[in-house]
């Protein structure tokens, strides 16, 4: 299942998924994906052509503020999946997250990989994060977590309140350095339809991709008579 988070997987020569190296993912993400995580959300129902913008990693000191300047400028609402220990470090810009109207959420302290962690400690980690965000919505780093991990964040437990999953629909490449901005707006620019989750990432590592792509983005789509709106 590493192609769920190829972003993240190095590519073993022998393995039979090699087509789907660190530069080869799926930008749309197919309908049977939301059968390996049941009841999560990859997909928004609305009654107007309408779609979702999510950040993931910040707040970070120069690609957030540069994110919330192009969002004011089409009235774009979005949401943040914060690192808890990024929103401790700049808690005054994820409070201006906040008051300029935009939803976040959890995206563990310590970015961790839930495959990569035993389920008690991923859900401190959760918990640790939930003392600086305090958000429903939770998204999993790199897509990843067991099914255990999943059913007790779904559900709750005596001390962390039932959350949202929130997968994706389109995943942007912004993070990938083996292609060029113009080439992550072109493969994305045409795919998007009314109701997607889209994955922008606002961290060192999208600098170059999500700076080109974002503004073009925003542009075209308020252009063919979309809204951008905040996952609930």
């Amino acid at each position: 299942m590493n192609w769920l988070a190829p972003h993240f997987h190095k590519q073993n020569p022998s393995s039979p998924f090699r087509f789907f190296r660190k530069d080869r993912y799926f930008i749309r993400t197919p309908f049977w994906f939301r059968f390996i995580y049941p009841y999560s959300v990859w997909k928004c129902n609305v009654s107007r052509p309408t779609v979702f913008l999510t950040f993931d990693d910040g707040p970070h000191p120069e690609l957030t503020p540069f994110v919330l300047d192009e969002l004011k400028k089409y009235n774009a609402k979005a949401t943040f999946f914060c690192i808890g220990r990024h929103v401790e470090k700049h808690t005054e810009l994820f409070q201006q997250i906040i008051r300029e109207g935009h939803a976040v959420g959890n995206h563990t302290f310590h970015h961790l990989n839930g495959w990569k962690t035993d389920t008690n400690e991923y859900i401190q980690d959760v918990l640790e994060a939930d003392r600086f965000i305090q958000s429903s919505l939770f998204r999993p780093p790199y897509g990843r977590l067991t099914l255990k991990q999943l059913k007790k964040i779904r559900s709750g437990t005596e001390l962390l309140k039932p959350m949202k999953i929130i997968m994706w629909s389109i995943l942007s490449g912004d993070w990938d350095s083996g292609i060029s901005p113009v080439t992550c707006y072109k493969r994305i620019a045409t795919k998007i339809t009314s109701g997607d989750i889209i994955v922008f990432h606002d961290s060192e590592k999208a600098r170059e991709n999500l700076v080109y792509t974002l503004p073009r983005i925003l542009k075209n789509l308020h252009n063919q008579g979309f809204a951008f709106d905040k996952i609930a």
